[in-house]
């Protein structure tokens, strides 16, 4: 199975950061977004990746790109464990690029890569969706898709009033986490909202989405919405959503990247005591204010 990651937004939500760099390049402690991203799909099996990219984002390519220059700096001063990650880096997946040569839509970064998937299942996550679990999201969508033979969609709870920043399903439950989707609505208000299950940036899809994308065509703004074609796809094909395990970050704003940064640092044995002492320090300082 190929998996697809569009990676070609503009990142207009973390400007000025993103004005000369891709937003998936954004370093969430020490990785760019998109490392986790790519990892979870190699730990999920998946290591033939198509990345959907735009102009100003060559980054991404040099960041899974070997750097000799830099791995024979690293040999030469001794710095074996930083060598051996960057090599990790390079190696952990075959990376194809792809050209998304107009903003419109995701539905439409998704249809670059047809010609590319054939007539097989495949993946799509998006590039600034973090979600971090001892078992990968991608696998957990994959073991439904596995038994159920249909495509799948991740999905979580929200509060109504953050509906309207997401495509919300109506379902019928399988399961204690599982839905058989019936209706989707892009963007609803929280008083229109089917339910509160968002769909996030995990995707596993039979190849009839493409199709789907291509009779659907633009909408609003003249872009592909993937939610259309899901909704045109359920009218005669399953389509599930899954409640998955884990915690998701959406790095594409400032607070996610911010929570994310301190969280995960958190968890890092080399960082975390520092870390604790610096945010009680400045805790107790904005208590005194």
């Amino acid at each position: 199975m190929k998996a697809v990651i569009p990676a070609a937004g503009m990142g207009t939500r973390l400007l000025p950061a993103t004005k000369a760099q891709p937003k998936e390049m954004l370093p969430v402690v020490d990785k760019p977004t998109i490392q986790y991203v790519v990892e979870e799909a190699v730990d999920s099996g998946v290591t033939d990746i198509i990345i959907i990219t735009g102009r100003g984002k060559r980054a991404i390519e040099d960041h899974f790109d070997r750097s000799l220059e830099l791995e024979q700096r690293l040999e030469k001063s001794g710095d074996d464990q930083e060598l051996r990650e960057i090599q990790r880096i390079a190696s952990m997946a075959d990376i194809f690029y792809i050209r998304q040569k107009e903003q419109l839509g995701l539905g439409h970064a998704v249809l670059c890569a047809k010609k590319h998937l054939g007539d097989e299942p495949f993946a799509v996550m998006l590039g600034d969706d973090i979600v971090v679990n001892d078992r990968p999201c991608l696998s957990q969508l994959l073991k439904v898709h596995e038994r159920t033979g249909s495509s799948v969609v991740g999905v979580e709870s929200v509060p109504k009033s953050m509906v309207s920043r997401y495509g919300v399903i109506a379902g019928e439950k399988q399961g204690e986490d599982l839905y058989r989707v019936t209706d989707l609505v892009e963007k609803p208000t929280p008083e229109t909202a089917p339910s509160d299950l968002a769909i996030i940036g995990r995707y596993v899809f039979e190849p009839q989405i493409l199709d789907c994308l291509e009779k659907t065509g633009p909408g609003m703004n003249g872009e592909y919405q993937l939610t259309d074609a899901m909704r045109a796809l359920c009218t005669d094909r399953d389509l599930y959503g899954l409640k998955f395990t884990g915690r998701r970050f959406d790095i594409g704003g400032k607070g996610d990247w911010i929570r994310a940064t301190i969280e995960l640092a958190l968890e890092r044995g080399d960082l975390a005591s520092e870390l604790r002492r610096s945010l009680g320090q400045l805790l107790e300082r904005d208590g005194e204010g």
